[in-house]
């Protein structure tokens, strides 16, 4: 059973809890943040397990904010010493202090994930076992099968917060990922397709057969598919977006515009915009992180406060933003459970939890079947996002060419080029199928990665940009 992390120091938890707020007594806000964390990484390439890797990390991070200014140190040492050179290290920017703090998380006994390890069951045997299963199954289904690499992630983390005012939060984050890659070829030409899933729970669900067999069944699809892909087109087509990943772009070409500190700033797109219609009527974007088992939901978020359903965009009006406590107390607003870090070595920001657009009341067929010639985009990969312009590039890694309302083959190289903003209003369709991701985001900012889930229903956006392999 494991210990609170308090208890690690070489003093008594009342002395942690004495420094900390002796430490924190001038300033508008701030926290001690502990952490330890194991991570397993199971990687089986060409018939053999190619990589493994097991590592620890443990530490605590001491922040202080006063208006703008913020002092973070942090040490992989749980001691008094390295807490007082912490506190040392911050004390430039404690000054000023107010004598009063923002008001402290609302306690909630909601809990979103359970505290077990995923890390040790099942054994690393049966998990070595199951890759090589599905490195088999996927040579054995079809002989242009070249290359299947399948990969095996699990973390469990446990954090513990004690905020300025005395406010004490503690969660135990497990999380898993399951992934396959298939390279198939015919004579020169090889492509490749992907599936991964993951969540806050066990391996349990996605060892079963019938989960691994289908996550490796669709990427084999997807390669086939691929392999057969006449050169995109370019130029301006109505696109239907799939349902599901294809939330990337939401996420990236919205979703960053929508965190508090861009705004704050004023480098969002989206700045100075409350209340006005920034999509399509019938566009609603929410960031839900209360979602059990997701990816990217948290119980209280990595300043103690509890994770929530946010709606940012309603009925196309711009109605919200994603805050941590600093941004929301120097906005005038609330904290909304998105205040998020990669580790203790990180100072928390604004961050998206799970993001997605909710279901309108069309039907996929009839959005596909109202594109008279145009792209269907299933699947994206990498993309380049300006949040201050809003604009984006998403390369597609399964799309297929719409012609007179029905799909007619797929295509390969097809970029989508626009501005989040402006690609929001055209909008025009919006499907029935609200669907989140396989399990599989994470999200870039700052230089810090956290695990995140998007989602959306099938949608038609109007004239967009193409970019495309056809030659001309």
């Amino acid at each position: 059973m494991q210990t609170g992390l308090l208890s690690r120091f070489d003093v008594s938890e009342d002395r942690v809890r004495a420094l900390v707020a002796d430490a924190l007594a001038k300033s508008d806000d701030g926290e001690l943040f502990a952490e330890y964390r194991e991570a397993e990484t199971l990687v089986f390439d060409n018939s053999r397990l190619k990589t493994g890797s097991f590592n620890t990390a443990s530490g605590f991070g001491l922040r202080a904010v006063s208006g703008e200014a913020v002092g973070y140190a942090e040490s992989d040492s749980f001691s008094e010493a390295a807490l007082l050179r912490a506190s040392s290290a911050i004390g430039a920017v404690t000054a000023g202090h107010s004598g009063t703090y923002s008001d402290a998380p609302p306690r909630t006994n909601a809990k979103l994930y359970g505290d077990g390890n995923p890390i040790g069951e099942p054994s690393f045997e049966a998990k070595v076992k199951l890759l090589e299963k599905i490195d088999a199954y996927l040579r054995g289904k079809d002989d242009r099968v070249r290359q299947v690499t399948a990969s095996l992630a699990a973390s469990w983390q446990m954090v513990e917060i004690l905020r300025a005012d005395g406010h004490f939060a503690q969660d135990i984050r497990p999380l898993v990922r399951v992934n396959v890659s298939v390279i198939v070829g015919d004579g020169d030409r090889q492509e490749t397709g992907s599936h991964g899933m993951g969540g806050r729970q066990s391996f349990g669900d996605f060892i079963a057969t019938e989960s691994w067999q289908s996550a490796a069944d669709d990427a084999l699809r997807q390669a086939l598919v691929n392999l057969e892909a006449r050169p995109a087109p370019a130029g301006t087509f109505d696109i239907v977006l799939g349902n599901g990943w294809p939330g990337v772009m939401l996420h990236e070409a919205v979703g960053h515009g929508l965190e508090g500190d861009f705004n704050r700033k004023k480098q969002s797109a989206f700045a100075g915009l409350m209340g006005e219609q920034v999509a399509a009527k019938g566009v609603t974007v929410v960031d839900d992180g209360t979602i059990e088992a997701r990816r990217g939901s948290l119980t209280i978020d990595d300043e103690g406060t509890p994770s929530g359903y946010n709606v940012l965009i309603e009925d196309g009006k711009l109605v919200g933003y994603m805050q941590d406590r600093q941004n929301a107390r120097l906005m005038g607003m609330k904290p909304t459970g998105n205040g998020r870090r990669e580790s203790y070595a990180h100072v928390p920001m604004p961050r998206m939890t799970n993001t997605y657009m909710l279901a309108g009341d069309k039907t996929p067929e009839e959005i596909i079947a109202s594109v008279d010639d145009g792209i269907y985009a299933v699947s994206f990969g990498g993309g380049q996002v300006d949040i201050t312009s809003g604009k984006f590039v998403f390369a597609c890694t399964e799309a297929y060419k719409i012609e007179r309302g029905k799909v007619a083959y797929p295509i390969k190289g097809a970029m989508l080029i626009g501005n989040g903003p402006d690609a929001m209003h055209r909008v025009s369709m919006i499907g029935n199928d609200l669907a989140l991701d396989n399990g599989i985001g994470t999200c870039g900012k700052a230089g810090q990665g956290v695990p995140v889930g998007i989602g959306q229903p099938h949608l038609r956006m109007d004239k967009m940009t193409v970019g495309g392999t056809e030659a001309g």
